[in-house]
C-alpha cells in the first residue's frame, strides 16, 4: 500500500492516467463509429478517381487543354466548368474534338463511362464547377408538360426550333436536334451552356423547369413521338407547309394546265 500511495504520488501519475483515459475514449469511438472508415474509404476513392483521371487527361485532352486544364490557343480553359460539362461533352462524343472548325458536332463516344467519371473527377478538382445531375434531378416523373413547353419556346426554341429538330445558326454554327438524346445530357447541356447554347443555373431555371422542358421535348421530339399530320416537314408550322403546297401543289397544277393545252391543241389540228 505503501508502494502504491507513492506511485500516485509520483508528478508523471496525473500524465500516464490521461494518456489511459485518451487511449481508452479513442479505443471506443473507433470500435462505435464505422461512418469514419466508410469516409476515408471514400476519400481514399476519389483521390484515386482523380489520379487515374488526370492520366486519362494528359493522354487524351492535355494537347488542347494543357497539362494542368488551364488552356491552350486550341482549346479553352477547363478551371471551373465542373464534372457535369465533362459528363456532357465526352459522353456525347463531342470530345476528344476530331478536328477544329466553328462546332463540334456529336460523334460515336471514345470513352467507357467509368473513365469518363475519372476525367469528370479530375476536371472537378480543378475548380468548383456544376457537378453531374443525379437520377433524381432529372426524372421526368411528374414533370409540367404544358409549362415545360412554355419554357422551351421562350429560351430554346430560336435556336432548336419549336419541336427540338434543331436549326442553323451563323458563321457555319448549329444548334443540333435534340431527338434521342438522353435527358442527363439535356439537363447538362442546360446546366453548363456548351458551345453557343447559354447556360441556365438554376438561379435562372430551377430544377423543376429543367425537368419540364426535359419532358416537353422527350414529347414532342422524342424516340416514340409522330406528327398526328403525317409529314412533320422540319416542324416548323404553316411556313414550311405553305411552302411545300405552294410548290407542289402549284407545280402540279401547272402541270395539268400544260397538259390540257397541249392535248385540245393537238384535237383542233387533227
Amino acid at each position: 500500500m505503501k508502494k502504491l500511495s507513492a506511485r500516485r504520488r509520483h508528478p508523471m501519475a496525473a500524465v500516464v492516467v490521461l494518456l489511459l483515459a485518451l487511449a481508452a475514449t479513442g479505443g471506443l469511438y473507433a470500435a462505435f463509429a464505422p461512418a469514419g472508415k466508410a469516409q476515408a474509404d471514400d476519400t481514399a476513392q476519389s483521390v484515386s478517381s482523380i489520379t487515374e483521371g488526370k492520366k486519362l487527361f494528359s493522354v487524351g485532352c492535355a494537347s488542347c487543354h494543357g497539362m494542368g486544364g488551364e488552356g491552350t490557343t486550341d482549346g479553352p480553359s477547363l478551371v471551373g466548368v465542373g464534372a457535369a460539362a465533362v459528363d456532357f461533352q465526352v459522353g456525347t462524343g463531342r470530345m476528344p474534338a476530331q478536328q477544329p472548325g466553328p462546332q463540334v458536332p456529336k460523334k460515336k463516344v471514345v470513352y467507357t463511362q467509368p473513365e469518363i467519371d475519372k476525367l469528370a473527377a479530375y476536371v472537378a478538382s480543378l475548380g468548383a464547377g456544376p457537378a453531374v445531375p443525379t437520377t433524381e434531378q432529372y426524372s421526368v416523373d411528374g414533370a409540367n408538360i404544358a409549362k415545360g413547353g412554355e419554357l422551351f419556346r421562350t429560351n430554346c426554341a430560336q435556336c432548336h426550333n419549336f419541336s427540338g429538330e434543331g436549326g442553323a445558326l451563323t458563321h457555319g454554327k448549329f444548334a443540333p436536334s435534340l431527338e434521342g438524346v438522353d435527358p442527363k445530357h439535356i439537363y447538362e447541356a442546360m446546366l453548363t451552356g456548351p458551345q453557343n447554347m447559354p447556360s441556365f443555373p438554376d438561379t435562372t431555371m430551377n430544377q423543376q423547369n429543367k425537368q419540364d422542358v426535359i419532358a416537353y421535348v422527350k414529347t414532342v421530339n422524342g424516340d416514340n413521338s409522330s406528327s398526328p399530320g403525317g409529314f412533320k416537314l422540319g416542324g416548323l408550322g404553316p411556313v414550311s407547309e405553305g411552302l411545300f403546297g405552294w410548290v407542289f401543289g402549284l407545280g402540279a397544277l401547272i402541270a395539268v394546265a400544260i397538259w390540257v393545252a397541249a392535248h385540245t391543241a393537238k384535237a383542233k389540228k387533227s
